[in-house]
């Protein structure tokens, strides 16, 4: 059963320091990874910062101050450094994926992994069924797959230590899988809020043995990653979702306390430091995306309902579950005619404990929703009045890309290269919108080594910023291929996975 408390029914998916100083706390309490060690989803705790004082490169491309490369099928997982070596996923054919290990230095080929997949459901075209980024440390290295569920090899050999089967995820809208594992202390912690079966799940790390979940049935679709607040002497595991910012105990699974203030779902990831969680949002009315995603297309008749053999249309091929069906459709059919429409649209696809967002009435025809804010870790129950030290609607945030948060400034990118910078401490714009050399689209998040920020973007250039308070821009480098994934920093390089390679890039290229 989910740990809730009430409103919840219960029921059965930066301030002015050195990156070193600022590093310290994550080290100690989130992993016990070496300082160069990159071992997850944006590195120690997603937040994108290496504690690495080694000169990263300015200037680069497919070629030069390229360290060696790999072919490795196609895929948007980003790649992770633990122990001297590199670990990233890919789709090799239509029906097997392979998880990679290399050795960081050299770019040898260390073992590879490949796995049947079975039949597989449609993703969008910017997705990758290989989508999900692997967690590691010395030990082991745990990797995530629709079809296959949660798996730890050996990082050394790559021969099976353990296996966890999860439910096959579902997504109405094809977005698809994103989801990946994080560590924290002796758990693996997995989030995945599907469209049926919404869960954050805690592993034994050695073991594979489930330590705690909570069915999270009261969260819509998102993805955003598991991230640790250390407030008041001791640590959470906070959990951006449908309506509410979840702070969990770490040794049971509870739900320690909640914040009413996000919207109907979110995809990008917070940010914790000192105690305080930043977070960017931007989602759309529920009955709105249900109705553009699905009546407004070839298979709907935009008529402003739905019924449940247009949403099967939608979908394909792949069976809607019966499941997903009583668990939102026949909730918002409230006349009980066989369509959703106006208000039913939100009841059915929004727990009634957590009517997030804007609503079908409150939205209207308007643009999605967008804010940014800070909220204060360490509470019990519900915080949302007491803990929220900010939030404020801007224009300017992405729906997937995280917000980076370094030296007292948010900063924050979103289509088009459009950059926005705010203080930390009121959330208060330090400059205007600036568009910056990539007017692109962008799907991984900032990063920052040798005081220098990274942004890659879709169509394959790589903008490098110096962190100052002006964003001064370095260079543009072209890579030639699309980039999904956020790079990873390790000892002095930079590991970049294309939609088909992975490169190690350093200041001084080959060797």
């Amino acid at each position: 059963m989910p740990q809730t408390f009430l409103p919840i029914r219960r029921r059965g998916v930066i301030q002015s320091l050195s990156v070193a100083a600022l590093m310290i706390p994550f080290l100690c309490t989130v992993t016990s990874a070496r300082s160069e060690d990159w071992p997850q989803f944006r590195g120690t705790n997603s937040t994108g910062i290496s504690a690495s004082t080694k000169p990263l490169p300015v200037k680069f491309s497919a070629t030069e101050n390229v360290k060696w490369s790999a072919n490795i099928g196609d895929g948007v997982g980003c790649p992770v450094v633990a122990a001297g070596r590199v670990f990233v996923s890919g789709m090799t054919d239509k029906t097997t994926v392979s998880l990679f290990a290399f050795d960081e230095a050299t770019g040898k080929q260390l073992w590879q992994r490949n796995w049947p997949t079975g039949k597989l459901s449609e993703v969008h075209e910017t997705n990758s069924q290989a989508s999900a980024t692997p967690a590691a440390d010395a030990d082991r290295v745990y990797f995530y797959f629709s079809t296959l569920g949660l798996l730890a090899v050996d990082a050394a050999s790559g021969k099976d230590v353990w296996e966890q089967k999860l439910p096959t995820p579902f997504f109405v809208m094809k977005w698809g899988p994103g989801m990946s594992p994080v560590l924290y202390r002796d758990l693996v912690l997995f989030c995945q809020d599907d469209d049926l079966n919404p869960a954050l799940y805690a592993f034994d790390k050695k073991t594979g043995k489930l330590r705690w979940k909570d069915e999270r049935l009261d969260m819509a679709v998102n993805y955003s990653h598991p991230v640790i607040s250390t407030a008041n002497g001791r640590d959470d595991i906070v959990v951006a979702g449908t309506g509410m910012l979840i702070g969990y105990d770490p040794d049971t699974g509870k739900r320690r306390w909640f914040a009413k203030t996000l919207l109907r779902n979110i995809k990008t990831t917070p940010v914790c430091q000192d105690g305080i969680i930043y977070i960017s949002v931007q989602s759309g009315g529920i009955a709105n995306q249900w109705l553009a995603s699905v009546d407004q297309v070839k298979t709907g008749n935009q008529d402003g309902k739905l019924d449940k053999k247009e949403i099967q249309a939608f979908v394909g091929e792949t069976p809607v579950p019966e499941a997903f069906f009583k668990r939102t459709f026949d909730r918002g059919d409230l006349n009980h005619d066989g369509f959703l429409e106006g208000r039913e649209l939100d009841i059915a696809f929004l727990h009634p404990d957590n009517f997030a967002g804007a609503t079908f009435t409150q939205l209207g025809e308007k643009a999605a929703e967008q804010f940014i804010m800070a909220i204060r870790g360490g509470g019990e129950g519900d915080v949302t009045k007491t803990h929220l030290l900010w939030k404020h609607p801007t224009k300017h945030t992405d729906h997937i890309v995280s917000p980076f948060v370094a030296d007292g400034r948010m900063f924050l990118l979103k289509e088009g290269g459009i950059s926005t910078v705010f203080d930390i401490q009121k959330g208060i714009a330090l400059r205007d919108p600036k568009r910056l050399g990539n007017n692109g689209s962008f799907f991984a998040s900032p990063i920052l080594g040798d005081g220098k920020i990274y942004l890659a973007g879709e169509n394959g250039k790589v903008l490098v910023l110096k962190n100052s308070p002006e964003y001064e821009e370095l260079a543009s480098n072209d890579l030639g291929e699309s980039i999904i994934a956020t790079p990873a920093i390790a000892d002095g390089a930079l590991f970049i996975r294309t939609r088909t390679k992975l490169l190690s890039i350093s200041a001084s290229g080959a060797q």
